[in-house]
């Protein structure tokens, strides 16, 4: 029975010990866990909204503005997802999404950022996108859109009489589809803010919409270590 009992405890102390180095392996090799980013009820809420064919860097360049901590390491931002239904969006360029969140259970937002796609028909024609738009209309205090998002700007009519600017080449159409809308010249405007609209031609430029409405969400100081932290002087320096 001693032996036995011996036995037995030299296989628990084995079994544990193996455990604990199975746990300690998981946790030198966890790559996921530091990176989340917790959802915090206290702090404004960016939402991203997808579909099937969206121009993935209108949801990056959000994204990689909205989510960079403060420079002492503080979560400023919520940063979240959104689509229709759970499925992965695949976007234009082939890269695969997953939503965070789906327009039944959405959490409230501060700001929503409306992307686009090079073919606007499917979400234009879309009426739970666009009844998506109106709701988190009522709640939110901004709305940006990208590129052809303002598409969806003008037939959701939430930004009747205010000025908005979209994609290089699509300004005349966008203002003959929403007369309501007032469209600027997209040759001449990359960004513009009407209130508590913004909009920008879209792609890279999108970037600039996501600082600016950092900067007025935060401070001059934390859109300059933004831009620090995403190298954007060597791009504004590129070629010279």
């Amino acid at each position: 029975m001693v032996v036995a009992a011996l036995l037995t405890g030299c296989q628990e102390k084995s079994t544990n010990s193996d455990a604990q180095l199975h746990l300690d392996t998981l946790a030198s090799s966890d790559t996921l866990t530091t990176h989340l980013k917790p959802f915090d009820p206290s702090l404004p809420t960016i939402g991203l909204l997808m579909y099937n064919g969206v121009l993935q860097s209108e949801v990056v360049a959000t994204s990689d503005v909205f989510a960079k901590l403060s420079e002492d390491g503080q979560q400023l931002f919520n940063v979240i997802t959104i689509a229709e239904t759970t499925n992965p969006i695949t976007t234009e360029e082939g890269l695969r999404l997953l939503p965070d969140y789906t327009f039944e259970n959405s959490p409230k937002l501060t700001a929503i950022f409306v992307p686009s796609a090079y073919d606007m028909w499917s979400q234009v024609h879309n009426e739970k996108i666009v009844n998506f738009i109106k709701e988190k209309n009522k709640e939110v205090d901004f709305v940006v859109s990208n590129c052809g998002g303002a598409q969806l700007i003008g037939e959701s009519g939430i930004a009747d009489g205010h000025k908005i600017v979209t994609w290089i080449g699509g300004g005349p159409d966008l203002q003959k589809e929403y007369p309501n809308l007032l469209v600027q010249d997209e040759n001449e405007v990359t960004y513009i803010r009407d209130g508590r609209f913004l909009s920008s031609n879209g792609n890279l430029a999108s970037y600039i919409s996501a600082l600016e409405l950092l900067e007025i969400m935060s401070s001059p100081e934390h859109r300059k270590f933004v831009e620090s932290y995403l190298y954007l002087d060597r791009l504004q320096n590129w070629g010279r």
